[in-house]
């Protein structure tokens, strides 16, 4: 896929490699984003590139598939929504994630 920009680049890890979650929360600004509509938070970010680990880059919009909420009153309710949508999709590459999440719903 083409990608708007390099995902390891300024834009995209700020100039050095991040990954996953922390490429999604910076795209958020506590104080000014929220409320935030899922939907027009994907509409805005959607083709943009999330690198899951070394490998793999993904279109934000497919982590998006598996968030369930549609507005979010504050960052932490988003950011638990997104991990769990991450790790729902196979998107979290983290070893021993099953022992911190071991089927608990977070909320």
């Amino acid at each position: 896929m083409d990608w708007p920009h390099d995902p390891d680049g300024e834009e995209g890890s700020e100039g050095m490699r991040k990954y996953g979650q922390a490429i999604i929360a910076k795209k958020i600004n506590e104080d000014e984003d929220f409320p935030l509509s899922r939907d027009e938070f994907v509409e805005a970010h959607g083709d943009e590139p999330i690198r899951i680990d070394y490998q793999t880059v993904v279109p934000l919009r497919d982590i998006f598939e598996n968030v369930e909420q549609e507005e979010f009153d504050a960052f932490v309710p988003f950011h638990k929504a997104v991990g769990r949508a991450m790790r729902e999709s196979g998107y979290w590459f983290y070893e021993g994630v099953d022992q911190f999440v071991s089927g608990k719903k977070s909320t």
